[in-house]
């Protein structure tokens, strides 16, 4: 990690929910397609009408894409910021196509880039591989992990470094940021209440917020990888 530049990392962190608000909002296919695909997993205490309403945002098949945050380092004079850009919206195509968009033009200007993010090898990228599929469009190359070697994906994730090759080992972000002193970015909502948020409050805003105090948080623990002051508050920039 240590070779790698700063300016080169792309933070990424993806909020999901549920296609449909509830189990009763399926067709009765879906529903049947929802009971076949959580049988051996339900819990006894749970209905699958209950289940839906916890766990369909995080299955790619029946969710979809309501924000993408993404955020990189850059200097401005000799002082490092981290600046965030998000790409949100109801509509899961247009959220895909614009961050799509702005990839590719990274791609041009820097192919030395790199995604960065907690978990995201095993959540965030395959779910928006996933994604771009079920909406009719191309898997770009550079995010096209299945088609790599390990070694070839560009990729750091603090989740797998943290392992150390410790593979029973599983740590949210919240506790990483905890174990090395940095403030939490659940300090509002969490991943469990996104869906909520979404569907009964109708407040698309907060869980965007939500979603770059993750990009903040996952900075800055990279950082501390890195052994690298950590981002001022007043250094993270919000670009439109």
């Amino acid at each position: 990690m240590q070779h790698i530049l700063t300016e080169n990392l792309l933070f990424i962190d993806i909020e999901t929910v549920s296609e449909k608000a509830t189990y009763q909002n399926l067709t009765e296919n879906w529903q049947e397609l929802w009971t076949e695909k959580t049988q051996r997993i339900l819990p006894s205490e749970n209905t699958v009408a209950e289940f839906y309403e916890q766990r369909a945002g995080v299955m790619a098949e029946f969710a979809k894409v309501i924000c993408i945050s993404i955020g990189y380092f850059k200097y401005e004079g000799e002082v490092m910021q981290l600046r965030i850009k998000s790409f949100y919206a109801d509509e899961e195509k247009k959220v895909l196509q614009d961050f799509i968009a702005t990839l590719n033009q990274m791609e041009i200007q820097n192919n030395k880039w790199c995604f960065a993010g907690h978990n995201i090898k095993e959540f965030d990228i395959p779910f928006l591989c996933r994604r771009l599929l079920i909406n009719g469009m191309p898997i770009p190359e550079y995010i096209d992990f299945q088609n790599m070697k390990p070694w070839e994906t560009n990729s750091i994730d603090t989740f797998q470094y943290w392992r150390f090759g410790d593979y029973k080992n599983y740590t949210s972000l919240k506790l990483l940021a905890a174990a090395l002193g940095i403030a939490s970015p659940k300090d509002d909502i969490d991943g469990s209440q996104v869906g909520e948020v979404y569907w009964k409050e109708n407040d698309l805003q907060r869980i965007v917020t939500y979603c770059q105090k993750d990009i903040i948080t996952t900075a800055n623990i990279l950082l501390r990888f890195k052994n690298m002051p950590l981002i001022e508050h007043n250094n993270v920039v919000f670009v439109k």
